[in-house]
């Protein structure tokens, strides 16, 4: 399967960088900067007349999205674990090559713990700042994965956030993938939340063993929720009535849409999430994942993108 819009630039294999060599290489005076976060992982920040944001170069993870006189609208967990290796909880976390629990490997695959390296920068004429992350396979991931690959990350910082995941198959035999745009998104009271536009679609109940059920009407919060909702590329609206908004999250190259929240008992379980934060976030993630599977041929990509914005 192919993609358009995600011409990859040659990347090499790169080790942590230096918080001066990514100043001088892909700094925008008055627009984004780099800097040392917890741990001492590089970060990315955002600060634009358009919104503010923040980007670990660890995942390529975008942790925080903000537009200039709105709430916060990307969620990222106080108790959130900054360590190098460390999966991060909250933000926009990148699951490839796989979604979901692995036997063998990690959850979610293993490009959300690599250190990507930054590709390009650049300042549109609108205000909006676009960055360019790359990662290719190693030999630590071949060790987890034996194939060839290129991957490049397109995040587009303004008044709405365009996100952006290319797959290159640099082998010589197909790529098998599952993936995700894992996004959460602030809300200000999980009961007083709604996701409309998968109205009559078919999903897999993760909390029932995966029983396939059907959605009536809007999705509304009042226990543990983690459904997979497939044969669906249509638009997500979550209407957060607690603070008066619509986040809209519309998505090319995907079939399956994941909503999640853990409520009380899972997210006290969770060492990295406080139990009561399950009142002020939402997932509503950009997937091929259950039956969804994307196959990249030898020498094709594939793009996996979302475009959020608020009203």
């Amino acid at each position: 399967m192919t993609g358009a819009g995600c011409p990859l630039a040659a990347m090499k294999h790169a080790d942590m960088p230096t918080i001066h060599a990514l100043n001088s290489a892909f700094a925008l005076p008055g627009h984004l900067y780099f800097e040392a976060g917890p741990a001492g992982l590089p970060h990315a920040v955002f600060h634009g007349s358009l919104a503010q944001a923040r980007l670990s170069l660890q995942g390529a993870q975008l942790m925080t999205w903000q537009p200039s006189g709105q709430r916060p609208v990307i969620w990222l967990s106080e108790r959130g674990q900054f360590a190098q290796g460390q999966a991060l909880r909250g933000g926009v976390p990148l699951c490839w090559p796989w979604f979901g629990a692995n036997p063998a490997s990690s959850t979610h695959g293993f490009v959300r713990t690599a250190m990507w390296q930054i590709t390009a920068s650049k300042l549109h004429a609108d205000g909006r700042v676009q960055l360019q992350l790359g990662l290719r396979d190693s030999p630590q991931t071949r060790k987890l994965w034996d194939h060839g690959f290129e991957l490049f990350l397109n995040c587009t910082i303004g008044a709405d956030l365009r996100l952006e995941l290319c797959t290159r198959n640099t082998g010589e035999t197909a790529l098998n993938i599952t993936q995700a745009l894992h996004s959460y998104f602030c809300i200000g009271d999980i009961r007083r939340t709604r996701v409309l536009g998968l109205e009559g679609c078919t999903y897999l109940d993760k909390v029932q063993n995966f029983a396939p059920k059907q959605q009536l009407g809007a999705i509304t919060f009042t226990a543990e929720t983690d459904r997979v909702y497939v044969d669906t590329t249509v638009d997500c609206i979550i209407d957060d009535e607690a603070w008066g908004r619509r986040i809209r999250v519309a998505k090319q190259g995907s079939l399956s849409t994941v909503v999640w929240n853990p409520w009380l008992e899972r997210a006290s379980a969770l060492s990295d999430m406080a139990p009561q934060s399950y009142h002020n976030m939402v997932c509503v993630e950009t997937c091929n994942a259950g039956p969804d599977h994307i196959t990249v041929e030898p020498g094709e990509q594939h793009s996996l993108s979302a475009h959020i914005s608020v009203t």
